[in-house]
């Protein structure tokens, strides 16, 4: 769940920080979201590869509620194997609210993806270089501003992947802020469609589209990748999977289903360890693995269609997640 920015214009704030591994990082976010109510900002320090994770609220107490308590107990108990996160490491400080604004600014930097693309917040003055793309986007979603390494590997490869000549489809799943579908239409891209579960990442997606004057090319639609049909209408050339490594395996099948013969799987936010397992599955199904990159904990990769799409249960998919699948088609 995701809440808009706040505006502040008068009266204290309270700044609730806590620094963790990079790889918790998100899980992290998502609980402090949920007690505190507010976005979180996502800062990775380049020193130590360590993330502090930040919201910003007009009181600690939520609903008679004091949330900071809660959120030191259920961060104490949150065990991602390799992902400690260090619970001493909270931190609670007063914002004056003439400094909210700059604040924001000083965290969310123009950013470049190759020398196609350029992604920066509305009040950067950064003018784009001749045939670079230009996407706008304001933080508002803690996954979702291009500043994740795993966010920032599908830009990359978006760019690097656009098409010079006809048309390459694209399908974004899981969405969040709709960053990488309006990037894909900026780069020329079409069509261009995305979903999320997230009824709140739909509006905010279709806001940002909007904004950047692609709502007409970018299809953004609520859906659950879990009950999309296995024999879709449409298959796309470039699909971006931004997803945990358990939705890459037990819906590989309604992933896979969806790709053009020759296309290109984006996937990341996979954990280093977690990405042989996924990796060794995905070629039993035809594809190749035709880049990776390791970053902060994260594992990304492309994955070409070499071969026509197999079931994963012929190819001696792990049983639990044959067992999973049979479950859902």
């Amino acid at each position: 769940m995701s809440w808009a920015t706040p505006l502040v214009k008068r009266g204290p704030w309270w700044q609730v920080c806590a620094t963790v591994s990079a790889p918790a990082a998100q899980r992290v976010a998502e609980l402090m979201e949920r007690l505190f109510r507010s976005s979180a900002v996502q800062c990775t320090r380049p020193n130590d590869h360590r993330t502090e994770i930040s919201v910003y609220v007009r009181r600690v107490a939520q609903g008679g509620t004091n949330a900071l308590p809660a959120f030191k107990r259920e961060l104490a108990a949150l065990h991602l194997p390799g992902c400690a996160t260090t619970p001493g490491r909270v931190r609670l400080r007063r914002v004056r609210p003439e400094n909210w604004g700059e604040s924001w600014k000083r965290h969310f930097r123009p950013l470049t993806f190759g020398p196609g693309l350029l992604v920066k917040p509305t009040w950067s003055r950064r003018r784009a270089r001749t045939g670079q793309a230009v996407v706008v986007l304001d933080p508002g979603l803690s996954f979702g501003t291009g500043q994740h390494p795993t966010t920032a590997f599908c830009l990359e490869q978006l760019t690097a992947f656009r098409p010079t000549s006809g048309t390459a489809s694209a399908l974004d799943i899981g969405t969040g802020s709709g960053i990488l579908a309006i990037a894909a239409a900026k780069l020329g891209y079409a069509p261009v469609e995305a979903f999320d579960l997230d009824a709140a990442a739909i509006r905010i997606a279709r806001a940002n589209a909007r904004r950047n004057g692609v709502s007409r090319v970018v299809r953004v639609a609520k859906q659950d990748l879990t009950r999309l049909p296995t024999r879709p209408d449409r298959h796309y050339d470039v699909i971006c999977a931004n997803l945990t490594d358990d939705l890459l395996l037990a819906e590989a099948h309604r992933i896979v289903a969806r790709l053009a013969p020759g296309g290109r799987l984006i996937v990341a936010g996979i954990l280093r360890r977690q990405f042989p397992s996924i990796r060794r599955f995905y070629e039993r199904l035809g594809f190749r693995l035709s880049w990776q990159q390791s970053k902060l904990g994260w594992r990304s990769a492309v994955l070409v269609l070499a071969a026509p799409a197999i079931s994963a249960q012929s190819k001696g998919c792990p049983p639990t997640i044959e067992r999973g699948l049979r479950r859902r088609v």
